[in-house]
């Protein structure tokens, strides 16, 4: 008699290496957990329950409101953000349109130039609760919280979600090294895992 497998036994071999490839093939279809990306498509949600963090940057804090990534937006995107005394944002750009509305608080919005080879000396500009401004699409610019002693809240509104941002070291670093920062902190979390092409 030969070694070879009995024909019951060749026969459950090919259906268990069957059955791993069905089950391979449909996971494949299936989506990703993603338990650290807040995904909520509810039409009513509450703030306060939403998904806020710091992003490990003290005395800051944001809640995207309506994202792309995990709300399904395709034309704008909202954050809540929340900026302790003195606290401010990377000096940066992006190519999209930006919207901010202060909600409490006062602070600066320093407004650099596209029209130099570096972003040059900024403006700075005055701003305060109830107060809004718009940042031309990839001026380099960055909010502080110049108040010592209250917090800086806004609600920032962009176009063309996810934001892709480049950010400065200082203001005379020149635009063509500034460091693109895809997906953004907040962000990270929601993209799907790269496909293994293996």
């Amino acid at each position: 008699m030969g070694t070879g497998p009995t024909a019951p036994a060749a026969s459950g071999h090919r259906g268990s290496l069957l059955l791993a490839l069905l089950l391979g093939a449909a996971a494949a279809f299936l989506p990703l957990a993603e338990p650290s990306c807040p995904r909520d498509n509810s039409l009513v949600k509450d703030i306060n329950q939403m998904h806020q963090s710091d992003y490990g940057r003290k005395g800051f804090s944001h809640i995207t409101i309506a994202g792309a990534l995990a709300h399904g937006m395709r034309e704008v995107e909202v954050w809540l953000q929340t900026f302790g005394p003195g606290q401010r944002t990377p000096i940066h750009r992006h190519s999209c349109e930006e919207v901010f509305v202060v909600l409490k608080g006062r602070g600066t919005l320093l407004l650099g130039s596209t029209s130099l080879q570096y972003p040059g000396t900024p403006q700075e500009i005055p701003v305060f609760q109830n107060s809004t401004f718009t940042v031309p699409v990839n001026d380099p610019h960055q909010v502080w919280n110049s108040d010592e002693h209250g917090d800086l809240q806004v609600l920032v509104i962009i176009s063309r979600p996810p934001v892709k941002i480049f950010t400065y070291d200082d203001w005379s670093m020149p635009h063509t090294a500034a460091k693109l920062k895809f997906p953004y902190f907040w962000d990270a979390d929601c993209l799907p895992a790269p496909k293994d092409e293996l």
